[in-house]
């Protein structure tokens, strides 16, 4: 019997992808043999970048793992991941504080995809205290953001705060 690929997804905002996003991606394409990024539309948080520009910066930094895509997704995760044939949902955790809310997580998703394992992966320890938020934050208040974010994001963080007159 052919055996399938396992497909792993990785939902996120990713406004904008960190290095410890990256990272994470990293060790998933180290575990799967196709990993799907799944850029959430955001329709319950407001984002700084729009759905198009963060699906660009994913698709950015992840091009050097072949085996990564980069999608969007609105709606049920549960339904993207059901439709992309994925068997694995690859979710970061930086600290005991995102535990509980991933736990959680991972317990609705469960019973939402009894197929689909929930996997945990944590980043390197130098990224484990960096967020999307807090990155956002220092580059509006004027900050270095280089040891944060990949070049790319870099410039696109910079430009989109220069454009929001925010600097």
């Amino acid at each position: 019997m052919a055996q399938h690929p396992v497909i792993a997804v990785y939902p996120g905002t990713f406004d904008p992808m960190t290095l410890g996003h990256e990272d994470v991606v990293r060790r998933a394409t180290q575990l799967f043999e196709s990993v799907i990024v799944a850029v959430a539309a955001g329709h319950h948080k407001k984002t700084m970048f729009t759905l198009q520009e963060r699906m660009e910066m994913a698709r950015q930094v992840v091009r050097p793992y072949p085996q990564v895509q980069v999608e969007s997704f609105s709606g049920l995760l549960r339904d993207f991941v059901v439709a992309r044939g994925g068997k694995a949902m690859v979710r970061g955790l930086r600290a005991v504080t995102d535990f509980d809310y991933e736990f959680q997580l991972a317990g609705m998703n469960r019973s939402l995809m009894p197929d689909v394992e929930t996997v945990f992966l944590t980043p390197s320890d130098k990224y484990q205290f960096i967020s999307s938020t807090f990155v956002r934050e220092i580059a509006v208040l004027g900050g270095e953001i280089d040891k944060f974010v990949s070049p790319t994001v870099q410039q696109r963080l910079t430009e989109k705060v220069r454009s929001l007159g925010r600097e």
